[in-house]
């Protein structure tokens, strides 16, 4: 029954590992192919996004260019099951986060899904954060601000960070966090500085990864004790998600800031990630090391891999905006074969000529012609 979206799944993972070798990358035509076969795929498969499809006059035929492809909102993964797995092919999902009292997203996942989430994410991250270090911890060391995937089984982006530890032959002792009765994540300060500490002791370069908020509990840590570290050359870290409540909220350039006075990395080794528990691929803002200090303050944009498509689109016409002009991000997404592939995300950036510059969320605003979901399509 899913043959068709399995063997779909198995040509993206092959396009991903020829891209991961230098081998290729997708360009304009081939990707077009793709994701309009991909979109008569899911058209098929997922009663959603067909009856959403249906309502607005959209049908596979009628679509020529992966742009037409229509987008459905994030949040609407939070009222539907956007999945084209039935439920005896789901082995797991993904939430988003959130409080208990909150409707969260789920992303629904079988075995081959999560294969191609994990490609994906390995090849998206090796390729900005590794670059530089040998291929296996040995002469580096991994390190993670968040719970193990144990405690946060429904974390997409833990599950990234456990797939990198065992990708590169890590310890689960890399997971510096806990999870509160209330379900919000906590983070044992003292044993991150100490597990710094040692690193730089024996001159071992840091790979440190955590969301924004993990990041001010550590520096307000470093603070409280007085402590400024200077990580071996090499460190770098690996800076997403927002704020969320979670810890006081600081600018971009001011969080780097104080990441590099008070751990001794340059901003040109810290690398902001923007992913999200409905898609399968995530941007970065650019290469640990490949730029200049002065260069990243003038110039910092997330971009996908070449599998990935992104418009920064007008809320009111749902167009895209010209570079330097403001808009909602839409993503397209070919390694979600398993759910929707076009996503109208609630985030708000500047198109930027390499990419977007995220400025915000626009909560509460429901764009008019690119994410209306039609009252009928349950």
């Amino acid at each position: 029954m899913l043959n068709d979206l399995h063997s779909f799944a198995a040509r993206v993972r092959e396009a991903i590992r020829l891209q991961s070798s230098g081998a290729t990358v997708l360009t304009d035509a081939p990707f077009n192919e793709l994701a309009l076969e991909l979109f008569r795929l899911q058209f098929a498969h997922n009663g959603v996004l067909r009856r959403t499809c249906e309502a607005r006059g959209v049908e596979p035929q009628s679509v020529h260019h992966w742009s037409q492809i229509p987008a459905l909102p994030a949040v609407a993964f939070k009222e539907f099951e956007l999945t084209c797995l039935p439920a005896s092919a789901r082995t797991m999902f993904f939430q988003s986060s959130g409080t208990t009292s909150t409707q969260r997203s789920r992303h629904f996942h079988c075995a081959e899904s999560l294969a191609l989430y994990e490609a994906s994410l390995w090849a998206g991250f090796g390729a900005h954060l590794l670059a530089g270090l040998a291929p296996t911890v040995g002469g580096w060391q991994l390190l993670a601000l968040t719970p193990p995937l144990a405690s946060v089984p429904r974390s997409s982006l833990v599950h990234m960070f456990e797939t990198i530890r065992q990708r590169v032959g890590a310890s689960p002792t890399m997971f510096c966090g806990t999870v509160a009765a209330d379900g919000s994540w906590l983070l044992d300060s003292q044993r991150v500085i100490d597990t710094v500490q040692d690193a730089v002791s024996v001159a071992r370069p840091v790979v440190l990864l955590g969301t924004a908020f993990s990041f001010v509990h550590l520096l307000d840590a470093l603070t409280a004790r007085g402590l400024k570290l200077v990580l071996p050359a090499g460190s770098r870290v690996m800076e997403t998600g927002g704020y969320k409540g979670r810890s006081r909220e600081l600018p971009k350039a001011g969080l780097h800031a104080l990441i590099t006075e008070r751990l001794g990395v340059p901003c040109s080794h810290i690398v902001c990630e923007y992913g999200m528990s409905e898609l399968s691929s995530q941007a970065y803002d650019g290469v640990a090391g490949a730029a200049t200090d002065d260069q990243l303050a003038a110039a910092r944009a997330f971009a996908f891999p070449s599998w990935t498509r992104v418009q920064v689109v007008s809320p009111e016409t749902g167009r895209d905006v010209a570079p330097g002009e403001s808009g909602l991000v839409r993503i397209f997404d070919l390694a979600n074969v398993y759910s929707v592939l076009a996503l109208q995300t609630e985030d708000l950036a500047i198109r930027r000529a390499a990419g977007f510059e995220l400025i915000g969320r626009a909560v509460a605003a429901e764009p008019r012609g690119c994410s209306l979901m039609p009252a009928d399509v349950h």
